[in-house]
């Protein structure tokens, strides 16, 4: 399946603002990144460094005034998303170095606090994907999605106590309750092709049977058409912008998720 994705953020800017921006979508296992654009109006000077997540993040200094950002890109991603019912476990010891920070609780997934909880969600379940499987279900079936009610961050201990929220806020609780069951699981923020309303999005992904895949609860039933941007432990870590200095929020933001062609296709 190829896509063109798109985001074109607007801001009003008071005085120069240093930005910390994270837009650029990077090739890996699951999407092939053929082509891009990233602009910026008015141009300034950007420097690039890929984050300890091996996200692609992008430092600069905008200006007072208006200042746009506009990226987009044309990527190539399988039909469906993996699954594998039954894929086990990976025991703690052995599993890879680079994994062990999605195993501990973090600012937005109080991991430590669910531990009870997500014993009773997957009872009778093998553990591994499975367990992962029904705690989707559970989050699907329990906690309310209200795609217009994400201004303020919460965590997964708040998202549970009030039982809505925000793609962001489903997949922080699931985050949690995964690694309570020592199962390593992350944030992803990035596109999705027939979201509705149309907006950037987030699910999380579990690291189960040596590799990651992934869930989303907000979706009756997950199938193709994601793009990741940037992966991380919870929210915190994969804000596609980070402003130091006044508050700052986009006076326009505009996301466009589209079928497309292989370049060069006809």
């Amino acid at each position: 399946m190829w896509l063109q994705t798109s985001c074109d953020l607007l801001f009003e800017i008071a005085v120069p603002t240093p930005l910390v921006l994270m837009l650029r979508p990077r090739s890996g296992a699951q999407q092939w990144i053929a082509s891009e654009q990233y602009r910026l109006s008015p141009s300034v000077p950007v420097y690039e460094f890929t984050d300890g997540y091996g996200n692609l993040c992008q430092r600069l200094v905008a200006p007072s005034g208006v200042f746009r950002v506009h990226t987009s890109a044309e990527v190539m991603i399988a039909d469906t998303v993996d699954r594998a019912p039954g894929a086990p476990f990976v025991d703690v010891q052995l599993l890879p170095d680079p994994i062990f920070s999605y195993l501990l609780p973090s600012r937005y997934c109080e991991s430590d606090r669910f531990g009870q909880m997500a014993t009773e969600i997957t009872g009778g379940q093998c553990p591994g994907y499975d367990q992962v499987a029904a705690i989707e279900t559970w989050l699907r079936e329990t906690i309310r999605f209200e795609p217009y009610g994400g201004d303020i961050h919460v965590s997964a201990i708040e998202v549970n106590a009030r039982q809505w929220g925000v793609c962001r806020d489903l997949s922080h609780l699931g985050i949690a309750l995964c690694r309570s069951l020592s199962i390593p699981a992350r944030m992803v923020v990035g596109y999705l092709y027939g979201l509705q309303p149309m907006d950037l999005h987030a699910w999380f992904e579990a690291y189960v049977g040596g590799r990651w895949y992934s869930f989303d609860a907000t979706q009756s039933g997950t199938s193709g058409g994601y793009v990741a941007i940037g992966y991380g432990r919870d929210a915190a870590d994969v804000a596609v912008y980070n402003q130091f200095g006044p508050p700052l929020f986009p006076a326009g933001q505009q996301v466009s998720v589209e079928l497309g062609m292989p370049p060069g296709g006809a």
